[in-house]
């Protein structure tokens, strides 16, 4: 019978059931579980994957838990998440970014964003290369690499969020606002190089990488800048709010469909889009009533993809039947991508001076605020079915839950650590790095 409904399920109604979801499971974390919103929509959403299951195994009547499957399946978590989420909450957060406290410190975010995307995957690659010897595995050395590339990324949803909540030091909340917007779309690039070259067979070559890496990167900034242009033009020749915010929605989703047409980075390009517009955009083409409704729209639009998105990631883990090759190489990741983080923003924070962020303490709010999320996981989704996507899809899962579980759970209280420990240099001042 579930294969008939799943048959006669729209997209209307698969999308309806997922806000449907993510507002009861958000209203019962509201008013009884209590956890922090992010936290709670993924823990029930695993909980819920998980019920299912295990009254599948006893009431042999229920069939639920296979239809949620499929559905997932059809619904192409990937696809989604990539070609269509991604774009509006890039666009929503750096909406909320401060592009001048942004420039203040440019130097550590550009290096966060690409040496750091790089030496984490170079690392986490190398370390699980090492655990796949010691446990046997029959996986491509390439492919590990893989793997450090999907990790690397942190996830821009769950950075912004902590951002909403505490009040950090402006310095350092620029620099962690402005690495969670890019580095997704870096990582993104480097993935899409390594995969290619993992399903082709054919040697990684450095200097190709570098140059694909180049005009994928490149031409998402380019878009950007062009999309952004154009976009701050059409708002400052107008003053008709509904109007405006229509153009907002077709600078992300006209800027993200050509940029996938053209193969080239549309994460970048709607970070990009989306400083413009909330920057020169919101400060010189805007009326305060026009401001208000689209600043208000793209919240709105942010916090509900967020409650889905991260329904999802609880619900998807009904996909994944681990084994114990699965669960160990899972458990390694955990350990290997915080060394992997930790040395990745030491070196993008102090190998150069000018980079330095003066702040007390982060470098720790640097490599405990690298949360991984959704953005992971869909990567590790489109990888081909076989032994290595179970691998892979075990660590992704380990590293994220982990991440969103205690990381993102823990990450207010170190922050308040730090300013109980160094009163003078990180005091509580206001936000102006997100306004």
């Amino acid at each position: 019978m579930h294969d008939t409904a799943s048959s006669a399920l729209s997209a209307f109604d698969l999308a309806a059931l997922l806000v449907v979801a993510a507002a009861l499971l958000g209203w019962f974390n509201h008013h009884v579980v209590k956890l922090p919103h992010v936290i709670g929509l993924t823990v029930m959403g695993a909980l819920t994957a998980i019920g299912l299951m295990i009254a599948n195994a006893f009431i042999p009547a229920i069939t639920v838990d296979d239809w949620v499957a499929e559905t997932l399946q059809r619904l192409n978590f990937t696809e989604t998440l990539l070609q269509g989420m991604l774009s509006f909450l890039l666009f929503a957060g750096a909406l909320h970014v401060d592009l001048d406290r942004l420039k203040s410190a440019w130097l550590p975010v550009l290096l966060l964003s690409t040496l750091g995307v790089i030496v984490s995957t170079v690392l986490v690659g190398l370390a699980m290369w090492g655990v796949g010897m010691v446990l046997a595995l029959p996986v491509a050395p390439i492919w590990y690499f893989v793997f450090g590339a999907l990790i690397a990324p942190t996830d821009p949803v769950s950075v912004l969020g902590v951002l909403k909540e505490e009040k950090v030091p402006q310095s350092l909340q620029s620099a962690v606002a402005g690495e969670s917007l890019f580095n997704d779309g870096v990582g993104i690039v480097v993935f899409t190089i390594l995969f290619g070259a993992a399903l082709t067979g054919a040697d990684f070559s450095l200097a190709e990488g570098a140059r694909l890496f180049a005009v994928e990167a490149g031409g998402g900034v380019l878009v950007g800048l062009v999309f952004g242009w154009i976009g701050y033009h059409a708002l400052a020749s107008m003053d008709e709010y509904t109007l405006e915010v229509l153009i907002t929605l077709a600078i992300v989703m006209g800027g993200y469909a050509l940029c996938s047409s053209l193969h080239i980075s549309g994460p970048l390009a709607m970070a990009v889009a989306g400083l413009l517009i909330g920057n020169q955009g919101v400060t010189y083409a805007m009326s305060d009533v026009t401001r208000d409704y689209v600043i208000k729209f793209w919240e709105l639009v942010d916090e509900l993809l967020n409650s889905v998105l991260f329904l999802l990631i609880g619900l998807e883990m009904i996909a994944l039947a681990a084994g114990a090759d699965d669960l160990l190489f899972g458990l390694a990741a955990i350990p290997l991508t915080l060394v992997a983080r930790a040395i990745a923003v030491t070196l993008s924070t102090k190998a150069i001076p000018a980079a330095r962020l003066s702040d007390k303490g982060a470098g720790r709010v640097l490599w405990w605020g690298g949360l991984r999320g959704g953005i992971s996981i869909a990567l590790a989704l489109s990888l081909p079915p076989g032994e290595t996507r179970e691998l892979i899809l075990a660590a992704t899962f380990a590293a994220v839950l982990f991440s969103v579980l205690v990381q993102r759970a823990t990450l207010g209280r170190l922050i308040e650590k730090l300013k109980d420990d160094h009163a003078p240099a990180v005091e509580d001042t206001p936000s102006t790095a997100v306004h």
